[in-house]
């Protein structure tokens, strides 16, 4: 048997519970003790003692369109391996790179570089690119260039990406001609279709789940608003129309696109569906000032980003350790269900909780360990440590055989 390694004196997220548990991890996978200290009769080689340190799995981010001065949509060089070795300090294991609405030229040139990866100890994983657009509306364009957006009549989905390989979602309007044909063909192919970016009324987005979409893109943000009489993609997360499959979705919890009581009103009325995503921009880890967002200059002012010299916001630059202390601030929920939004949850949007998301046997040995106020302390792949914080990683080695 390969190498046992023992965390004790910690807490540990499992099954929508805190419990006091330790945490046994063999060969980069979490294992159950009984097997390996009664059955194989093995000893840990490795004791970590926790310091009482929660521990829960590794963060999963389904949209984040940069970071530390990368932008996704243009990135080149070593621009991803920047991002996946940034996120590391916000207890980020696994990431979609999100590419907002560009050239077909552009996709085919940037698409090829997304391949997916396992994390390491050079970053977090790659889980395969989240592209948000072309095919939105004109009407809810957000801070997506006009001059980039695309109907599906004359489009061809291989014409515009190049290539489906490196792609996990896709974010369209489902009111678009054509939209459910695409729909059908992108999920059949294991492809997670999120609707955004999009003026559907309820009826139509009743439908797009029904042919196969599982995901809302920033719930109430570039969408049209909630009405009594019409209540619109939102109107979706209330009464989701298949039992065969949950909808889930994205709502960005930074303290400025979703009013608290929004995100209070989302949490009560669908919990098992709400994935918190950053939706961060390359400007995130900098100062602020003028940075880019695809084709738009954006101005960061006051921990906000807009449209440069607009009121426009067009994304976050907030981390996702960050929204998940705020949501919890904001809907006043129990810290198990919000971790369960940056674990659990997006694992399930892409049909991964088997290995991620989750600290059941079996699963990866991806975990973080949070201090009191729920920061990062350290953040651990394949059960060794990738990044310590500089105040304490919350942990002690106390014994090697």
């Amino acid at each position: 048997m390969n190498i046992v390694t023992k965390y004790f004196n910690c807490n540990i997220l499992k099954d929508g519970q805190i419990l006091a548990h330790d945490l046994w991890v063999v060969d980069g996978r979490i294992e159950n003790p009984e097997i390996i200290f009664y059955d194989n009769k093995k000893i840990p080689d490795i004791e970590i003692d926790c310091l009482g340190s929660l521990i829960t799995p590794g963060f999963i981010d389904l949209q984040i369109n940069g970071a530390f001065g990368v932008d996704f949509t243009y990135h080149n060089g070593d621009g991803l391996d920047i991002v996946r070795k940034g996120l590391l300090k916000y207890g980020v294991t696994g990431f979609c790179p999100t590419i907002v609405s560009t050239t077909s030229s552009n996709y085919h040139e940037i698409l090829p570089k997304f391949k997916r990866c396992r994390g390491d100890e050079q970053g977090a994983a790659v889980l395969g690119a989240h592209v948000e657009g072309p095919f939105i509306s004109g009407l809810k364009h957000g801070a997506h260039s006009l001059s980039n957006i695309k109907t599906l009549e004359n489009s061809n989905l291989i014409d515009t990406y190049g290539s489906l390989d490196n792609i996990q979602i896709v974010t369209l309007a489902p009111e678009l001609n054509g939209s459910m044909e695409v729909i059908k063909l992108l999920s059949n192919n294991g492809i997670v279709v999120s609707l955004g970016h999009t003026s559907s009324n309820m009826e139509t987005s009743i439908q797009a789940v029904k042919n196969g979409a599982t995901f809302i893109t920033h719930l109430f943000n570039a969408m049209l608003s909630f009405h009594h009489r019409d209540p619109g993609l939102i109107g979706l997360i209330a009464c989701p129309p298949t039992v065969e499959k949950p909808l889930f979705f994205g709502i960005i919890a930074d303290g400025t696109h979703t009013h608290p009581a929004a995100l209070k009103i989302a949490h009560k009325v669908n919990p098992e569906g709400l994935v918190l995503v950053t939706d961060a921009l390359s400007a995130i880890g900098l100062p602020d000032g003028i940075h880019h967002l695809g084709d738009e200059q954006i101005e960061v002012k006051n921990s906000k980003a807009y449209i440069a010299n607009t009121n426009t916001l067009c994304g976050s630059v907030t981390s996702l350790d960050e929204c998940m202390r705020y949501f919890i601030e904001a809907t006043n929920c129990s810290v198990a269900e919000a971790i369960e939004t940056v674990t659990l949850h997006p694992a399930q949007v892409l049909g991964i909780q088997q290995f991620k998301g989750t600290l059941n046997y079996g699963a990866d040995a991806d975990f973080v360990f949070l201090g009191p106020k729920l920061n990062v302390q350290s953040t651990w792949i394949n059960g060794q440590c990738v990044f310590e914080h500089n105040s304490g990683a919350g942990y002690i080695v106390k014994k090697t055989t």
